[in-house]
């Protein structure tokens, strides 16, 4: 394996919605300055947010594992010499989850899915991804996403974010504006096949000749439906999986995104043009569901540089930042885990 180390008031939803994708994406690089952020501080400033869970990831402690495969159709593999493109079948270990660091929170209480993969080609590699069910990030930099965990902390009297703490920082970072525009109309979907998966952050592919090109991607549903969520149900999306799973497998395309020459490559919080050109690259089917905590997925720290041959990180500070606090984060759980009665032990697909 080759791993580069590399709904309420306006203010009270965004408010709420800050706080949970805070926890969407871990960051903060030990490569930053001592006295400034560290993987540490973050983590613990999400684990403060959220309660401290022992065993459970400190951001999407809520989810479910999955696996199946990635059927590529070649048309990538002009772009990129990543064996996952070629034409052909990869298995697939994932992990379906809703943001934040409580694994009891109700399903409908945030409106933002995630999808993490590792793809498994035969050339023993591996390609790891975290994806979002939202078009763009908050914020730029791992120091303003640490300024927006704090200011959604929940205030003790409350047990909410302070709108006025969330107002100042939404006024100070006005890169958060794209976020916040869709943020307003979002809401929580019925079913994880539904949704669209996005890379947010930019990414190279290498073709054969050494051509970078710099691409997002996404894992774009076959399946359609805009129904909401249930009310008064807490935990209708693992549910809803399983029902479909037993019906048949469900399906994604995965859809590189190109960018042009004046995109921003290395900033998360704004979009591209939808006029950009995309290469549809396979198939990803997800034909079975496990336990998180039995699942195969269970000790798979979903960290996004972890790239095979023909895919690069882009210079997103946020990248680096999440690949430390992932690490950090897994070794919190892990330890914990250890001492925890009735833990599973680690399944032999898990360890390869």
């Amino acid at each position: 394996m080759k791993i580069r180390f590399r709904q309420a008031a306006p203010w009270a939803l965004i408010g709420g919605l800050a706080a949970v994708t805070v926890a969407a994406f871990g960051y903060v690089g030990g490569w930053l300055a001592p006295h400034r952020l560290t993987p540490q501080s973050l983590v613990d400033t999400l684990q403060d947010n959220a309660g401290l869970h022992p065993g459970y990831r400190r951001n999407h402690a809520k989810g479910v594992c999955v696996a199946g495969w990635f059927e590529g159709n070649g048309a990538a593999s002009a772009y990129s010499t990543a064996a996952v493109f070629a034409r052909g079948r990869t298995p697939v270990v994932g992990r379906f989850a809703i943001p934040g660091g409580n694994p009891y929170a109700p399903d409908g209480s945030v409106p933002i899915r995630s999808m993490a993969l590792r793809f498994n080609p035969p050339d023993g590699e591996q390609w790891r991804t975290g994806m979002n069910a939202m078009p763009v990030f908050p914020v730029s930099t791992p120091q303003a996403f640490y300024e927006q965990a704090l200011a959604g902390r929940p205030d003790p009297a409350t047990g909410k974010p302070d709108p006025a703490r969330l107002a100042a920082f939404f006024a100070a970072h006005p890169e958060t504006a794209a976020f916040r525009a869709w943020a307003k109309h979002a809401k929580p979907s019925a079913s994880y096949v539904t949704e669209r998966y996005d890379s947010i952050n930019a990414f190279y592919v290498v073709d054969a000749q050494g051509h970078r090109r710099a691409v997002r991607w996404a894992m774009v549903p076959l399946a359609a439906d805009g129904r909401p969520g249930p009310a008064g149900d807490p935990d209708y999306l693992a549910r809803d999986l399983d029902q479909r799973l037993a019906r048949g497998p469900q399906r994604w395309t995965l859809r590189l995104t190109f960018a042009a020459s004046n995109d921003p490559v290395d900033d998360a919080a704004r979009v591209w043009p939808a006029d950009r050109p995309a290469v549809d690259a396979g198939t990803l089917v997800i034909e079975r569901m496990q336990a998180q905590d039995s699942g195969a997925c269970r000790d798979v720290n979903y960290d996004p540089t972890v790239l095979p041959a023909g895919i690069e990180p882009s210079a997103d500070p946020l990248l680096a930042a999440r690949s430390a606090a992932y690490a950090d984060s897994y070794l919190r759980r892990t330890a914990e885990e250890a001492h925890l009665p009735g833990s599973a032990r680690p399944t032999a697909e898990a360890t390869r």
